[in-house]
């Protein structure tokens, strides 16, 4: 258990019903609260975000104002949370390059573990490539060979991210090169994908299966353990050959060290009734292909850890940096 689970499961601990907020947190929150997303408008972080944006209103009477602080896999923005005075009006809602932001960015200005505190992971999506319907590809092994032939590119939201790594591992266990496009968002990806500006794309389902429906995009190929009940024609990864890979986007929200807890508490307890509101659980499961998770902070802990473990070797191995 590392220190970071550790300070997680006291947190935990010192947060059930029995503990009382102390005076000092009492009036919170009493002035807007920001939850800062480290990547620009138009991904599916920040459609997250804004999705509950309204509820967590509601439940905690002040609005709620999402900003985008965009930049180096996400450390720009993470930077201003891990600094921000430890109130409670500052947040972090951000992706899955988080576990490897390390990695991705040496010599960061802060410390994963020290300076931010695990709230909870709201939920994951499986990842999925598409590429746009006049392409001539109907599957990833089509990709592969345009690659053999002469080239193809990829688009991803992001060095770094999930999507970018298991496409690197695709890659040379096909024993081909890809060439790879970083986007500052999710958002920019899909416009020049559906554009045909790239060969093909990688992203969560959360971000897909919108333009998958709308016909904009065809799915090649999704990195599930199983098949997506809205792709049930569209092959696994494992499907396909590349024997236990999958691949995951996910989503998580942390809080500056040393929030008091009493905060932390009702922050946490206000995002998990928010996103367990019917008709955001049904936008996640029915539109955007995903799942709710609304664990606690040191299943957060435990999973970023996991995460690292997974993929933080391979962006080392391949001398990922940031975009």
């Amino acid at each position: 258990m590392t220190s970071w689970t550790r300070r997680a499961v006291v947190s935990a601990a010192a947060i059930l019903p029995a503990g009382r907020p102390q005076a000092q947190t009492a009036a919170w929150p009493h002035e807007p609260i920001r939850i800062v997303v480290p990547f620009a408008p138009g991904g599916s972080t920040d459609a997250v975000a804004r999705l509950a944006a309204p509820g967590l209103q509601q439940r905690l009477g002040v609005p709620i104002v999402i900003e985008n602080r965009s930049g180096a896999a996400g450390s720009i923005g993470t930077d201003v949370v891990a600094k921000a005075r430890p109130d409670g009006y500052t947040w972090l809602l951000t992706f899955d390059s988080h576990a490897v932001m390390p990695i991705l960015v040496p010599g960061l200005p802060f410390d994963l573990e020290k300076d931010l505190a695990p709230v909870t992971q709201i939920g994951r999506a499986p990842y999925v490539t598409a590429c746009q319907p006049a392409k001539p590809y109907r599957r990833m092994a089509d990709v592969f060979e345009a690659a053999r032939r002469g080239g193809a590119s990829f688009g991803s939201t992001g060095n770094g991210t999930i999507g970018h790594l298991v496409m690197l591992l695709m890659a040379q266990r096909m024993g081909v090169e890809l060439t790879h496009l970083p986007y500052r968002s999710g958002g920019l990806a899909v416009n020049d994908a559906v554009a045909g500006h790239v060969d093909m794309m990688i992203g969560s389902s959360a971000l897909l299966a919108p333009h998958v429906s709308a016909g904009t995009l065809r799915p090649l190929m999704q990195l599930g353990s199983s098949r997506l009940p809205a792709l049930p024609s569209v092959p696994t990864a494992i499907e396909e050959g590349f024997t236990d890979l999958t691949a995951e986007a996910w989503w998580g929200v942390f809080a500056p060290a040393r929030v008091p807890e009493p905060i932390v508490a009702r922050f946490q307890a206000a995002l998990i009734d928010t996103y367990r509101e019917p008709r955001i659980a049904q936008q996640f499961k029915e539109v955007n292909q995903a799942e709710l998770v609304l664990g606690d902070a040191p299943a957060l802990a435990r999973f970023v850890e996991s995460q690292i473990r997974a993929w933080g070797a391979v962006a080392s191995k391949n001398h990922v940096r940031p975009d």
